[in-house]
């Protein structure tokens, strides 16, 4: 398992879970730290991994990351667009340099890392991209990201049509707001810079009364990859504690 944006967050808790069900996993993140961390706690818990450094923007990079998975552990099975950034602002107050970012990283890197991957899959391999709840509701100042997610969620749905002729499922699950770093400036900002501020203006919006935990979310990745998904393709999982069902 090929997980983008593995070295913090739900990318670093994906990667644990999907190595205890068994998977070695190819932790790839721009951060050679996070990407070492991830892998060093794999192998210390007896499994298989191995840390690659790459931008998943970097066409270049991703070829030859994937090429030490191949290299690595023969061959590749699931692909998880996890990496992605989140960037404030409206139509009007986010810059053209913040729009191209947003653009590039979260769908961008996921085409990059899909075209790079894809030729190695074979039938019954799976792909998952990650969306985002923003893709389904209006979000408050977050015009670039709820755009670039909304592709996602298209994406999808076209990349499940192309490639189940070659016995390829793609899904994609979009998660809420979750406990992690990247939303964790999300939070600070919503509070004025206080994190419980934040917490408090932000979990009125799921009925589940909490926001969620990355284990959560890594967990739905990890069924849409498996084998009891298998008749599962061109959907998006929302994993939002009931958010978008208001």
């Amino acid at each position: 398992a090929l997980i983008t944006g593995a070295g913090s967050g739900i990318g670093r808790c994906a990667a644990q879970l999907f190595s205890r069900a068994g998977a070695a996993v190819a932790a790839l993140d721009q951060e050679a730290e996070g990407a070492r961390r991830t892998a060093d706690g794999i192998l210390a818990a007896g499994g298989r991994a191995t840390a690659l450094v790459a931008d998943v923007r970097d066409e270049a990079a991703i070829t030859a990351a994937v090429g030490t998975v191949l290299d690595t552990f023969g061959g590749v099975d699931v692909l998880y667009n996890n990496a992605g950034v989140v960037l404030g602002g409206t139509v009007l107050t986010t810059s053209d340099d913040e729009w191209e970012r947003c653009w590039s990283v979260n769908v961008m890197g996921t085409v990059v890392c899909s075209r790079a991957v894809v030729p190695h899959l074979g039938p019954g391999a799976a792909i998952v991209n990650t969306a985002s709840v923003a893709a389904h509701v209006g979000v408050h100042e977050l015009a670039a990201y709820t755009a670039a997610k909304g592709a996602i969620v298209a994406l999808t749905r076209s990349m499940a049509v192309d490639l189940a002729p070659l016995g390829i499922r793609v899904n994609a699950v979009s998660p809420g707001t979750v406990v992690t770093p990247m939303s964790e400036r999300m939070i600070l900002a919503r509070g004025g810079g206080d994190r419980a501020a934040g917490i408090a203006a932000t979990v009125p919006e799921y009925p589940i009364g909490r926001l969620g935990e990355p284990e959560e979310i890594a967990n739905v990745a990890l069924f849409l990859a498996g084998p009891g998904a298998s008749f599962v393709t061109g959907v998006t999982v929302a994993a939002d504690g009931g958010m978008t069902a208001q």
